[in-house]
């Protein structure tokens, strides 16, 4: 299996499709890389498509530390670095996205463009916090199948949930949460103890599109909306019945939306 060993950990990582251009996912808190298989499917065919898992979760290394958002930055940025994959276009989904926007501020020549999927730039917000580190506790005591039914509930929206013609994937994914091992509460609590970064939205500037689903209740719309005002030129897409796990519950709506995205940069190089 592809590793890539990086200064303080091994990340593993998944290549595929050829082109002139890199497109790097970088997945959300409690899953791993597989959130994007179908974006990955419908771009390998024009693009280079890399994915990695995050310290700690899915098939990655888990280290005793370096959990916080300053850190996973530093590894994004190392992995870009070591893949030949600068400057590509980085594509962040909640986690992914609190790296995304870090990476954009703080290293533009890695980046030719950003897409923000079901993120925030703010801090934890306070009300949120004490349930998720219960949630934390119960996960490290018990282990994750303990959570499911809250976490499916802060994951995914009501149409994804609800859809009887979608019981096989729900299970599938509730099967990919449940399989994480307890050591996972390092990832939770470096999310819950994050600092915001609203005063380095101002400094990206390449070509940034900001994603939410209105059924998003981790990281409301108006999260979405706060960051598209504050990055300049950025736009802004809000998907029809998705929550916050928008590529999986939506997957055709955010291939076409990002497909979009990257042709319209394209045409404009």
């Amino acid at each position: 299996m592809p590793y890539i060993n990086l200064q303080n950990t091994s990340l593993y990582y998944e290549e595929t499709g050829t082109g002139p251009e890199t497109v790097v996912f970088s997945h959300g808190l409690l899953w791993s890389a597989k959130m994007f298989a179908a974006q990955v499917e419908q771009l390998q065919s024009r693009y280079r498509v890399i994915t990695y898992d995050h310290r700690g979760q899915g098939k990655s290394k888990v280290p005793a530390s370096g959990y916080d958002m300053d850190t996973l930055t530093e590894d994004a940025a190392e992995l870009i670095r070591n893949l030949n994959a600068k400057p590509c276009h980085f594509v962040g989904l909640s986690m992914g996205g609190f790296v995304g926007m870090r990476l954009a501020s703080r290293y533009p020549q890695l980046l030719k463009s950003l897409v923000l999927m079901e993120t925030s730039a703010q801090a934890e917000p306070e009300e949120n916090i004490p349930k998720y580190r219960m949630l934390n506790r119960v996960i490290k005591l018990l282990g994750a199948w303990a959570v499911k039914k809250p976490v499916m509930k802060i994951m995914f929206g009501q149409k994804f949930l609800h859809d009887k013609g979608r019981i096989p994937l729900r299970k599938y994914w509730e099967k990919e949460l449940t399989s994480n091992n307890k050591t996972i509460t390092r990832s939770v609590e470096g999310v819950i103890k994050r600092k915001g970064v609203e005063q380095e939205l101002k400094n990206i500037n390449c070509p940034t599109l900001v994603i939410v689903g209105d059924q998003d209740v981790a990281t409301v719309p108006a999260k979405a909306r706060f960051i598209q005002q504050h990055i300049p030129g950025a736009e802004l897409v809000i998907i029809p019945g998705a929550g916050h796990s928008s590529s999986i519950e939506e997957p055709e709506f955010v291939n076409r939306t990002i497909i979009n995205f990257l042709a319209k940069i394209s045409a404009n190089d």
